[in-house]
């Protein structure tokens, strides 16, 4: 297993996460079962966003003496109502839920206290400007949770909550499809309608959200990185092929500032599908070329989606990397210190490029990779 740094947390978390919610139709055992074959595999961190008393009983009950090897996402506005899952903003029901979460899953803390479901900008300024954000910085500043965070669907809100200055992770939807979205205040419109007139590139907001996340250090977990499963199958794919697992884990893992993947479980037999993402074979994580040949074709040529297709360089230059940190460095006005750090610390660079093209063969989507590495030379010289 891989560890990735979560934003500016400190912490290091496993690339493939356990989101919790197929784990409510399982019993104690089952439960117990998965994340055992989780430990086992490597992963450290779960996202429990239910509010279903017995998955959370369940979840605490396989995690008992051994809470130190996990990190927690645990939801704040999750609340259990006359039998069923309500999100709510009042507070003596978030109170209550609250407290709840920690009993039953036996412990005093949470690692990241994920403000639940914000998907419309005014709810967002209604929270953030509010009595639950007050009750949420109360909770970090009584060791109650250790890190603020918040989870939505929406390009737009998750910007303003990546530049809003206290929250440092983010729990977001990540996958190629929901890429070609624009933003959107109701989440089942990602899984409506034809994609057909709409496969013209990623999504600008999406795309500009990813370098933002990684330019304030704000972290993504990332939920729905299968589109609920309509990506494995060629008939309810918008592309009209169908991605392996595999595919979509890398897919999410490349873009920036994601740390991990949370990939919603019912068996163990559904986590070792997911962490042979670990072991594979780049040509299995390929999902650049399978996306560039779909019959609906997704993105417009000369886009570089960092999927590492370019390499090997002769030079040795890591040819995504420094298109990434180019593009980071480019929305700004003057480069940030810590951008031009990092391509610094690149055993080779733009500077490097001598220009034999041998990159932009590889390439699916048409890159003039030699036209980038100049500008990236004389934007960081």
């Amino acid at each position: 297993m891989r560890y990735r740094e979560l934003g500016n947390t400190g912490l290091k978390v496993s690339e493939i996460g356990l989101g919790g919610e197929w784990l409510e139709r399982h019993n104690t055992q089952e439960v117990k079962e998965v994340i055992d074959t989780c430990e086992q595999a490597g992963i450290n961190i779960l996202d429990c966003w239910m509010s279903e008393p017995n998955v959370r009983s369940n979840i605490g009950k396989a995690l008992a003496g051994r809470r130190d090897k996990w990190f927690i996402q645990g939801h704040i506005g999750s609340t259990w109502q006359d039998g069923q899952y309500v999100r709510s903003r009042q507070l003596d029901q978030v109170r209550e839920a609250f407290e709840d979460l920690l009993t039953r899953m036996q412990t005093d803390y949470i690692d990241f206290g994920m403000i639940h479901f914000v998907d419309e900008k005014a709810e967002f300024d209604r929270v953030i400007n509010g009595e639950f954000m007050t009750y949420v910085r109360g909770l970090k500043e009584a060791g109650r949770i250790r890190h603020i965070g918040l989870s939505t669907h929406n390009p737009d809100v998750a910007r303003m909550a990546a530049e809003q200055g206290e929250i440092e992770v983010i729990l977001f939807s990540v996958n190629p499809a929901f890429d070609l979205r624009p933003p959107t205040e109701n989440i089942d419109e990602y899984f409506e309608g034809e994609y057909e007139d709409e496969l013209a590139g990623i999504a600008p907001e999406r795309e500009a959200l990813y370098k933002i996340c990684e330019q304030q250090s704000v972290g993504i977990t990332v939920m729905k990185g299968y589109a609920g499963g309509r990506l494995f199958d060629a008939k309810t794919s918008p592309f009209g092929v169908a991605l392996t697992p595999v595919q979509c884990l890398h897919y999410a893992l490349t873009r920036p500032a994601v740390a991990s993947v949370m990939v919603g479980v019912d068996t163990p037999e559904h986590v070792q599908a997911a962490v042979a993402y670990e072991t594979a074979a780049e040509e299995e994580k390929d999902y650049a070329s399978v996306l560039a040949k779909a019959p609906h074709h997704a993105y417009t040529t000369g886009q570089c989606t960092y999927c590492g297709h370019c390499a090997p360089c002769p030079r040795g230059i890591d040819i995504a990397m420094v298109n990434k940190l180019y593009d980071l460095a480019a929305m700004q006005e003057e480069v940030p210190a810590t951008i031009k750090a990092h391509y610094e610390q690149l055993k080779a660079t733009a500077a490097d490029c001598i220009g034999c093209k041998a990159c932009e063969s590889r390439c699916p989507f048409q890159v003039s990779v030699t036209e980038r590495m100049e500008k990236a030379k004389k934007l960081f010289q």
